[in-house]
């Protein structure tokens, strides 16, 4: 077999194939994963949204986006899931890592109900405590609470013990907490029975 000559235009030609190839490749394996990852995603939610309202069955009613300020002034979008039971509401912030997307049930009332973690970025063995930290069972749980007055560490003069050796994560985890509480009161209310109006 004949040896391809070395040169440039050879050299780049064959480096544009192979690119070409991998590019084909590579769409077809998003083409035939994208649809998998989708479904496990929404499933994700689905079980999140059980989760977090502590029941078993669960119907989303609808949706919505609130778009508000946060603690900082910057704009931040929550989407909030309507069922029977009250609202889910999704809410996210920087914590010590990266990105902290929480999930967060409140009844009709504005109890919390539960709490689920649906992605960050924090230390395992530290700040990944979050997904468990603040759950229902001990001193530091958030469960029952409603954050009229905003929820915060005890070094910051609050109730909640923080998560040992990872304070940011806790205070960041509170504030997506305490953001979704706000996104929740702006919803409208029925003045009779506090339950959220379905549109």
């Amino acid at each position: 077999m004949k040896n391809i000559e070395s040169t440039l235009l050879n050299m780049v030609m064959v480096l544009t194939g192979v690119a070409i190839v991998m590019g084909i490749v590579l769409a077809g394996v998003n083409h035939i994963t994208s649809g998998p990852i989708a479904f496990q995603q929404q499933k994700a939610l689905a079980d999140g949204i059980k989760a977090v309202m502590n029941a078993d069955d669960v119907s989303v009613s609808h949706i919505d986006t609130i778009q508000q300020n946060d603690i900082s002034g910057k704009p931040q979008l929550f989407v909030v899931y309507h069922n029977e039971h009250g609202v889910a509401v999704e809410s996210s912030t920087n914590g010590f890592g990266g990105k902290l997307r929480v999930l967060v049930g409140f009844n009709h009332q504005g109890t919390i109900l539960g709490y689920t973690i649906l992605e960050h970025a924090e230390t395992p063995g530290l700040g990944a405590k979050v997904t468990d930290w603040f759950q229902s069972g001990n001193k530091r749980s958030i469960i029952g609470l409603s954050p009229d007055d905003p929820l915060a560490v005890s070094k910051d003069g609050g109730t909640i013990d923080a998560i040992t050796a990872s304070t940011i994560t806790s205070r960041a985890f509170l504030s997506a907490v305490n953001s979704a509480y706000r996104a929740y009161k702006t919803l409208p209310t029925d003045a009779e029975t506090a339950a959220t109006q379905h549109k």
